[in-house]
């Protein structure tokens, strides 16, 4: 059981595919004795653009509870997990806007060694989820972050579409999940807690 590792747990999500992900990773977590806090970064999109959309404004309103990420957050985890959609295999633009503001913490070398991990969805099984990952660990590696990848370390990986830098979803027009990723990615919230844990130890 692992001990006083603090696990941030950051998210952006539309329609709540990616917020039950984070929720999953947060059990993951918690199953190795850390402590772990879930928040959502800002959402930009213009309310017309929300209205239009039932299912995001429903989301929106049940998360209203959840805090938003700060920058003391960041500097709190020992590890930090990100789970969201795929945005033309890129990182949606609310996410990319919370990156651009950590600059202060890099500078000051607030960010180097945090051990952190990625997951994504998308509307299609090869729909850039993979890409939008790969790009997030991008800014990590100038952070002097430790990719955590959940790799094929749990057998829960060949169940769940097998993505090895971080677990992904496809979902249809209805919102469901097409593929069941739940203990990969509480597997993948346990890992990088664990992960996280030897870092510290080490320092």
């Amino acid at each position: 059981m692992l001990t006083n590792v603090n696990v941030a747990i950051i998210y952006y999500s539309s329609t709540g595919t990616n917020y039950q992900m984070a929720k999953w990773a947060e059990e993951g977590a918690k199953s190795a004795g850390a402590e772990v806090k879930v928040r959502k970064v800002p959402e930009l999109a213009p309310q017309e653009a929300i209205n239009s959309n039932p299912a995001w404004k429903a989301h929106l309103e049940e998360t209203k509870d959840v805090p938003e990420v700060s920058l003391d957050d960041l500097e709190w985890a020992d590890a930090i997990i990100f789970s969201m959609p795929t945005r033309f295999g890129n990182v949606p633009g609310q996410m990319k806007q919370f990156l651009d503001t950590t600059g202060g913490l890099w500078a000051n070398g607030k960010l180097m060694n945090k051990v952190v991990s990625a997951m994504s969805s998308a509307n299609n099984p090869h729909g850039g989820q993979e890409a939008t990952v790969k790009a997030l660990y991008t800014t990590m590696m100038h952070w002097g972050a430790i990719i955590a990848a959940p790799g094929y370390t749990d057998q829960s990986a060949f169940t769940s579409g097998g993505n090895p830098y971080g677990n992904s979803v496809t979902v249809d027009q209805n919102g469901t999940m097409q593929e069941d990723v739940e203990e990969a990615v509480k597997h993948q919230g346990k890992r990088t807690a664990t992960i996280a844990s030897w870092v510290k130890q080490s320092q």
